[in-house]
């Protein structure tokens, strides 16, 4: 079947304490569903444009924002100032994930009735952890790639890229060396840490646990790579087994790609890991648009 590309539409709003959020939008003709991508830190929406056309292809519509102080949004935020891309500015992280709330509201209303799926990556996914605890409702299916039990035993605080520092700095996000070459030469990335970004106190308010009985028992899929150093396997399945056990989820799938790192999307596998994303949402959401009237 022949691939196609479709044009990005690029789109802001201002959140609840006036800062302008951009974010991207890739259509798909019939969606099944709408994908949400909440990037990581450091990184920007912009980062997942052939995971966007990838999940087009499939037959999936993408919006990705750039978070509060990442990308386009903290480029206009701090005023053309790369050197304080990362820092989430008045409000912190709560700003931030309530901005990703304002965003699925926006989403829904542009989309009404079609199935919408939270797909976090890294920091995007311990965020979507956060926002699941209380508005799991607001989601027909939800995807953590890259993500954590967030404890300070199961989940690393401390230097990422270390275990594979004979490969640089970006060695630890994919074994693709374009990869890791792209991530270095973006002027809207940058390799700062979570406490030198976010401080003590916001940094401390990404550890949590999932809580007990969610609101929704919505299908959730949990996918890493064997060598992220985020967290990893017996993390990632302690994670799996509080969701179940603690909050109730009745569909909850672990998928751990071999020899894979913390970036399963830009993988040297990612169309695997596409496939087996797709595979799983078709399984999850069979929309089909309401049939017109006849005149």
């Amino acid at each position: 079947m022949p691939r196609f590309t479709v044009d990005r539409i690029d789109d802001s709003y201002v959140d609840e304490r006036g800062v302008t959020i951009h974010f991207s939008v890739w259509k798909a003709i019939s969606p099944t569903a709408i994908v949400q991508l909440a990037h990581g830190v450091g990184e920007h929406g912009l980062r997942y444009e052939q995971t966007a056309q990838d999940l087009v292809n499939a037959g999936f519509t993408v919006y990705a924002d750039d978070h509060r102080g990442h990308g386009r949004t903290g480029l206009r935020q701090h005023a053309g100032d790369h050197g304080r891309l990362g820092r989430l500015g008045v409000g912190g992280l709560r700003a931030t994930v309530d901005a990703l709330r304002q965003f699925t509201g926006i989403i829904r209303e542009q989309n009404p009735g079609i199935p919408l799926v939270l797909l976090g990556h890294s920091w995007g996914s311990l965020m979507a952890q956060m926002i699941i605890a209380d508005t799991a409702g607001d989601y027909d299916a939800v995807i953590l790639s890259g993500t954590a039990f967030r404890t300070l035993r199961d989940m690393n605080g401390g230097d990422l890229a270390k275990r594979f520092a004979s490969e640089g700095p970006n060695g630890w996000l994919s074994r693709d060396r374009a990869v890791q070459q792209a991530f270095a030469d973006d002027p809207l990335t940058t390799n700062a840490t979570v406490l030198k970004l976010f401080g003590f106190r916001d940094a401390l308010r990404l550890l949590g646990t999932p809580k007990a009985k969610l609101p929704k028992d919505v299908p959730l899929l949990i996918v890493i790579g064997s060598d992220d150093t985020l967290g990893g396997p017996a993390s990632v399945e302690k994670l799996a087994a509080a969701y179940r056990e603690r909050g109730g989820l009745s569909d909850v799938t672990v998928k751990i790609w071999d020899g894979a790192r913390h970036e399963v999307l830009n993988e040297t596998n990612r169309l695997d890991v596409i496939a087996d994303l797709a595979q799983w949402m078709n399984a999850r959401l069979r929309y089909q648009p309401p049939a017109r009237r006849r005149r």
